[in-house]
């Protein structure tokens, strides 16, 4: 077997703030914890003093209280009726907008935007370019929240951005959050439909919309669309335009007003200074949606500084006055887990657009310029990356990056091999899991441990975390599973919004094995203590009574230099399941004979003779979600014949009819 692709030499394993960490809970406590596993070891056997420990050595501000964790009472949940920092008062907009040590010239906040004909940036292919120090910020938040207060805004109300990743966007969530209102944002790309289907439920006091949105190059509007939505949406206050795409945007809908104008009046009002409870709801985020509408997922905004704490300083050793930047949009949790690096004193670098434009090393040029240090990106951009052959090591100054996160989807051995290769060989590969679900990582990086290829280090600190066959029972290494959580952690969410007796919670994430977390991953653990992701335990594969995650699948077919990107599905077929792969062929290729063998002989040697698909069919393109997503299940469904009940929650619907009464399947 090979080696790692990367091991932490001995500097860099004493200067990471998981080791940091680690000896002050050892003086703390009069604790031996030797490594980083010790050190999980420890968080998992005792959370109450772990994440009271965290609290104290990370410097959150706020009152904690004597109590950790208050555990469930009699007829109580024992993970949802656990209290954290009962006693606790709290203010996420705090903890963001501290600094840790920042002066208020310094750069908080960078903003680019695709590159546009005419409009100048930084050079070298940038797009417009914005900054904000962290005075700027501060200002910026606090002129915001009195604008929110004055339109009657306040404890518990909701606030929702129809918004692009943009300083505004996240002065807006500082700023709800800041009166101890709860935020929720979505992407613009999202139509009428999709935009109410998640706004209608948490009906909004305060909506906040761009005028428009580039992407690849072009300029969309959705001043026509806002004018339908908040005709739909009776309990808004105040509807306000945010200029993105002109400067002085026509067509902005009676009684909207511009950001600058409701903003003016307010300038040099200091941002609130009030605490909330630990469990005051801050966040709602919304699941997928790709099998009915989307459930409004609430989160505590006390977990999240917590839980983000964990993953931006200790899994990806972000230290004060570093430059962090994942790409996203504001339609996805990644977009709430970026925002919280301010927490940990980084710097900001927002990008709003096509991650391809003008050409695939688009994302590596920003990284350049703005000298990234945590880049963060999908698993599907570094195999488009590597697909494309470029080899951005070579021709980029990426010297700054000390740290790649991916996330999104699996991310296999070939994506690893090709950062190291074409990237840079001292990097610390972070590939993380977890999700919407508890707006954090079940699986992280770990800046101290080897990367071994195609495998995630190992589970988050004080996330008691195993892989469980069907009947309950924990499995060993190379098996394949449930991914759960055992006990308790302080980013579980309140609750769906409606849920007023937590049946569909409970359901959604207890039901499978009671009291143990379970969100529908597909996984097994490695010999070196690591994780892989073989994708949605929902869309696994069942072919013969065996169970195929489809992410094994993905890795053998998309190495094809003729396959684009592949999609598996089982269709029902003779008292059976059989594996249909549908596959988006690169330009100039055919799906012929040849290619349909030779995948087939490909899969049955790398992977096993269960997984060869029955029929391979080729489709002009793949459906997404919005994030990226493979939605494996709107695919089973049209392949037999059920109906897709969600369309709005695909980026590109239209996709589905390559799939659907396809001659192929019909033998």
């Amino acid at each position: 077997m090979s080696g790692p692709l990367w091991v932490p030499d001995d500097e860099r394993v004493a200067s990471s703030a998981m080791t940091s960490l680690r000896l002050a809970v050892n003086e703390r406590l009069g604790l031996e914890l030797a490594d980083s596993l010790a050190l999980h070891a420890w968080s998992v056997a005792d959370p109450g003093a772990f994440w009271r420990e965290l609290w104290d050595w990370g410097g959150v501000l706020g009152d904690r209280g004597d109590v950790a964790l208050l555990p469930a009472g009699p007829g109580e949940h024992p993970v949802t009726g656990v209290r954290w920092f009962p006693e606790a008062r709290i203010s996420f907009t705090e903890n963001l907008l501290h600094g840790r040590g920042a002066a208020p010239d310094a750069v908080a906040v960078v903003f680019e935007g695709e590159a546009i004909e005419g409009v100048e940036g930084l050079g070298d292919g940038a797009g417009p370019t914005r900054t904000l120090t962290w005075g700027e910020l501060r200002v910026e938040v606090g002129a915001a929240a009195a604008a929110l207060r004055d339109a009657g805004v306040g404890p518990g109300d909701r606030v929702a951005a129809w918004m692009p990743n943009t300083p505004e966007t996240l002065v807006l969530m500082a700023a709800t959050l800041s009166l101890g209102a709860v935020f929720s944002s979505t992407s613009p790309d999202f139509g009428v439909n999709g935009v109410l289907d998640r706004f209608a439920q948490i009906e909004p006091t305060v909506l906040v919309a761009a005028d428009g949105y580039r992407y690849g190059g072009q300029s969309f509007d959705c001043l026509g669309r806002l004018a339908e939505i908040t005709a739909a949406l009776p309990t808004l206050r105040a509807t306000v335009v945010v200029p993105f795409v002109d400067a002085e945007p026509a067509g902005v809908p009676p009684g909207a007003r511009l950001w600058a104008d409701v903003l003016a009046p307010h300038r040099g009002t200091p941002v609130p200074t009030e605490r909330f409870p630990f469990d005051q709801a801050g966040f709602i985020l919304y699941s997928s949606g790709t099998t009915g509408k989307p459930k409004c997922i609430v989160h505590r905004a006390g977990g999240l500084v917590l839980k983000h704490l964990t993953e931006h300083r200790l899994h990806g050793d972000v230290r004060p006055g570093d430059r962090e930047f994942y790409f996203t949009t504001c339609g996805w949790m990644m977009w709430n887990w970026l925002m919280s690096g301010l927490a940990a004193g980084a710097t900001l670098v927002l990008y709003d657009g096509n991650p391809f434009h003008p050409g695939p090393e688009a994302l590596f040029s920003l990284a350049e310029r703005h000298q990234v240090n945590l880049l963060g990106v999908s698993a599907k951009f570094i195999d488009s990356c590597r697909k494309a052959g470029i080899r951005p090591g070579e021709s980029h100054d990426l010297s700054a990056v000390r740290t790649i996160c991916s996330t999104g989807s699996p991310l296999g051995v070939e994506g690893f091999e090709w950062v190291y290769d074409a990237v840079g060989t001292d990097l610390h590969l972070a590939s993380i899991s977890g999700g919407t679900d508890l707006c954090g990582c079940f699986v992280a990086g770990d800046p101290t441990r080897p990367v071994w290829p195609g495998e995630i280090q190992g589970p988050g600190l004080a996330m008691d975390v195993d892989v469980y066959d069907d009947l309950g029972a924990p499995v060993g290494p190379g098996v394949k599973g449930e991914l759960v959580c055992r006990t308790p952690f302080p980013s579980v969410p309140l609750g769906f919004l409606g849920d007023d007796d937590g049946r569909r919670f409970t359901s959604a994430y207890f039901s499978r094995f009671p009291d143990v977390w379970a969100q529908g991953d597909f996984a097994s653990w490695t010999e070196h203590g690591g994780m892989v992701i073989h994708g949605r335990s929902d869309a696994t594969l069942n072919a013969g009574g065996v169970r195929i995650g489809t992410a094994e699948l993905y890795r053998v077919v998309e190495n094809f230099a003729e396959v684009t990107e592949a999609i598996a599905v089982g269709q029902e077929w003779d008292d059976d399941t059989r594996i249909v792969l549908f596959v988006r062929l690169a330009d100039g290729h055919a799906l012929d004979d040849d290619l349909v063998a030779e995948i087939r002989r490909r899969v049955r040697t790398d992977c096993s003779p269960r997984h060869v698909p029955a029929r391979i069919v080729a489709v002009e393109d793949i459906p997404r979600t919005r994030s990226g997503k493979l939605v494996e299940l709107a695919v089973t469904d049209v392949v037999n014949g059920r109906e897709v009940r969600n369309l709005e929650a695909i980026a590109n619907p239209d996709a589905l009819s390559s799939f659907a009464g396809r001659p192929e399947l019909a033998s």
